[in-house]
């Protein structure tokens, strides 16, 4: 039985074929090839014979033509032809390279440092030193030397606190006994507060062609209907997710009625025989691990539903590894993009109408309370709370208890 070829083999065949044949052949070679090969075969033909992507092009329309291919012409001598600019320049890699250092880009007074490092900017920046080179050339040298188009990667996150990764196995552990006696576990956070009204939102939407939906040139505050802060409550076991749209400040009551929210409308009946919850949450914001408020609105949470409440914040500028953010809020976004949220009904319903094939499901509620900010918690309040912090990492990891139920063991 003959063995499979794997593609790295076939391409090395083509190879192997492609450099025994004359220069139109070779042409003709590539542009069968890029064309078997579908959306994107020019390029990558391109990428692996050399040949530019014009070259390649007019290979494609002398195949699609009805005449038959011209064999008699001419073909040059080995050697032939214009030397390739790296043969005749070997300089010019080295001044290239030169100027994409990013020690070169440091310089003030390098003109490239002020511009985009486009393959035109480049050719010009060329040009000026000597070197007779077009943009097309620079694009073919940059991929010579392994350059790519890349956007920004998020990566840095600061120095990394000493404690990180144990606090990650804190969670870990925590979530596991939760999962195991099948009480609920809950991710929350705050998504990126929006301006309602008739703005740009960024993304492109299907519509019909030349009818794009207006909307206001400039993005002035005075322009808004108001400001729609979502916050977000998502249970990755049940795969769903509830998002309290509020028209007021983002604050450690409006946070906590949202989970409260959560518990009344959605979770209570899937929950029935549960008697304490957790929380996973960021370490900053409306439910920060430092915000009194936040502890004593939870404590309230307690006392109204007899829940224990375990918290675990996430390290610091640990923010992205929290499971709402990619696993709700980054559907969420792909959902209204290039819809202008227009009104509240709008963001509502857009987030309300999220679905993913895995099964996402997620509910959303307008929120019309106002929700002071600045309110100061006292000493006194704080000693009221029946709160036990966790051995490990106290800081980030503690439990709120029900104190009704408390004062019922107590009289008993």
């Amino acid at each position: 039985m003959p063995t499979q070829m794997t593609p790295s083999d076939t391409f090395d065949l083509w190879k192997k074929i492609y450099h025994a044949l004359n220069e139109s052949q070779r042409r003709w070679f590539a542009s069968e090839k890029a064309l078997a090969l579908g959306r994107g075969g020019i390029t990558r033909i391109s990428k692996l014979t050399g040949l530019s992507r014009t070259t390649i092009t007019k290979g494609i329309r002398e195949l699609q033509t009805s005449e038959r291919l011209d064999t008699s012409s001419r073909i040059r001598q080995f050697g032939g032809g214009r030397k390739k600019l790296t043969d005749s320049t070997p300089a010019v890699v080295q001044e290239l390279e030169a100027l994409l250092d990013e020690n070169t880009l440091a310089d003030p007074m390098n003109l490239l440092k002020w511009t985009t490092r486009s393959t035109r900017n480049l050719a010009e920046e060329m040009t000026r030193k000597g070197y007779r080179i077009s943009a097309m050339s620079v694009c073919n040298l940059l991929h010579e030397l392994e350059y790519s188009l890349q956007g920004n990667y998020k990566t840095k996150e600061g120095a990394d606190h000493p404690d990180r990764d144990a606090q990650f196995r804190q969670i870990d552990d925590t979530a596991k006994a939760f999962r195991a006696s099948g009480d609920p576990i809950i991710s929350v956070d705050t998504k990126k507060k929006e301006r309602v009204g008739e703005f740009k939102n960024a993304g492109r939407t299907w519509e019909k062609k030349g009818s794009p939906k207006p909307v206001n040139v400039y993005d002035y505050p005075t322009l808004s209907i108001g400001t729609a802060s979502p916050y977000g409550v998502y249970d990755p076991e049940r795969d769903e997710g509830m998002v309290n749209v509020g028209m007021s400040h983002d604050t450690a009551q409006f946070a906590v009625q949202s989970i409260r929210l959560w518990w009344q409308q959605f979770a209570a009946h899937h929950y029935r025989e549960a008697q304490r919850l957790l929380v996973c949450a960021d370490g900053g914001g409306s439910n920060g691990s430092r915000n009194r408020s936040w502890k004593f609105h939870l404590q309230q949470l307690c006392d109204q539903t007899g829940l224990s409440v375990s918290v675990c914040h996430y390290p610091p500028g640990t923010s992205k590894w929290n499971k709402i953010e990619h696993r709700m809020f980054s559907f969420i976004s792909l959902n209204w993009k290039g819809q202008p949220l227009v009104n509240y009904e709008t963001v509502v319903n857009l987030i309300g109408g999220t679905k993913t094939r895995s099964g996402l499901r997620i509910k959303s509620l307008l929120d019309t309370g106002l929700y002071e900010k600045g309110i100061k918690i006292s000493d006194e309040e704080m000693k009221a709370l029946a709160i036990t912090y966790h051995e490990d990492y106290p800081k980030w990891n503690y439990t709120l208890a029900s104190r009704v139920k408390i004062g019922k063991k107590a009289r008993q």
